[in-house]
């Protein structure tokens, strides 16, 4: 067996044992998972997560996450705990903490402060005859299987499952409460993911900026609307303000011949297409690539006048990564 072999045979042994590690996980899930459920909704606070060494790095990405799906919840080194930091957490808050072998020195403070002043304790790890655990309200256990390395030397397998089983604590209190998408945006406005989850509304152009010209206006007045503007485009509107047409550059090279002499209803492409403030901005940029338009405007939802709120441009949607 070569080299190139080798590595992948072991790469496939390494994601086969965590994925066997997985379903094991999945079947000793008992009752205790859903008693930390219900110890995390009763607490007034935040969720306090804390552990040391590789245990800490996944305790980070446990409190992101808890914290990005409407638990609010944050990460506390336990040696700085023992350094003053013990007095970020309080009586409203539970403290999960994590230690494969339930023994880490470092925490030993912090569970002693918990005890003291009566904190909720979520302990994680796979030995339930470990101080952590006999300390703990409550116990996640992950299963015992060893180390993918094979000599119980590297975590791997116990990284993982403490990570699925804070995912799966994260995602089950996020779907008690009703999270969804528009929530998940506010705290999580950056990036790709963030841009996915933009609605319309939060990158239209609205108000002063908004393109517009009566059905009666001179196309001499309507062409300096669109230049001052700067879209490309204006709407055209009755005279109760009902969006009843558009103005594009195709319909300005349709209608050359004396266009100066006619009027914004007689160069407009009538019953334009419309997207709705509080749509997915996604489903937006979709519109304008099946249409091969690039922008449409935008009405109320609430409304049934038809009245143009805002424009939206497809170069605000690539601006934040859609498209």
């Amino acid at each position: 067996m070569n080299s190139a072999e080798t590595f992948l045979a072991t790469a496939r042994q390494v994601i086969t044992d965590e994925a066997k590690a997985l379903d094991a996980l999945a079947d000793a899930l008992d009752s205790r998972f859903a008693d930390a459920v219900e110890l995390v909704l009763k607490a007034k606070g935040r969720v306090i997560v804390s552990g040391i060494g590789k245990s800490g790095h996944i305790g980070h990405k446990i409190a992101a996450t808890l914290a990005s799906t409407g638990t609010p919840a944050y990460f506390v080194h336990p040696a700085e705990a023992s350094h003053g930091d013990l007095g970020m957490v309080s009586q409203d808050d539970v403290v999960l903490a994590i230690s494969n072998s339930g023994e880490a020195p470092e925490l030993a403070n912090l569970l002693a402060f918990t005890r003291r002043f009566g904190i909720p304790l979520i302990g994680l790890s796979s030995r339930m005859d470990s101080t952590l655990m006999k300390e703990a309200d409550v116990h996640l256990q992950i299963p015992a299987m060893g180390e993918a390395c094979g000599f119980g030397m590297v975590p791997s397998i116990s990284t993982t499952l403490t990570l699925a089983i804070g995912d799966a604590l994260a995602i089950a209190l996020m779907k008690h409460r009703d999270f969804r998408p528009e929530n998940f945006r506010a705290f999580h406005p950056g990036g790709k993911l963030g841009a996915r989850l933009s609605r319309v509304s939060d990158l239209m152009h609205g108000d002063d900026a908004l393109p517009l010209v009566r059905q009666d206006t001179p196309m001499s007045d309507a062409l300096i609307e669109i230049s001052q503007k700067g879209f490309g485009v204006s709407g055209v509107v009755n005279d109760d303000g009902t969006l009843i047409g558009i103005i594009t550059d195709g319909d300005l090279r349709r209608h050359m011949d004396g266009l100066l002499g006619k009027t914004a209803a007689d160069v407009m492409t009538a019953n334009p297409t419309t997207i709705a403030s509080d749509s997915m901005a996604e489903e937006a940029v979709a519109i304008m690539n099946e249409r091969k338009i690039t922008c449409l405007f935008v009405v109320d939802p609430e409304a049934k006048d038809g009245v143009a709120r805002g424009l939206l441009h497809i170069h605000d949607c690539l601006r934040v990564g859609l498209g």
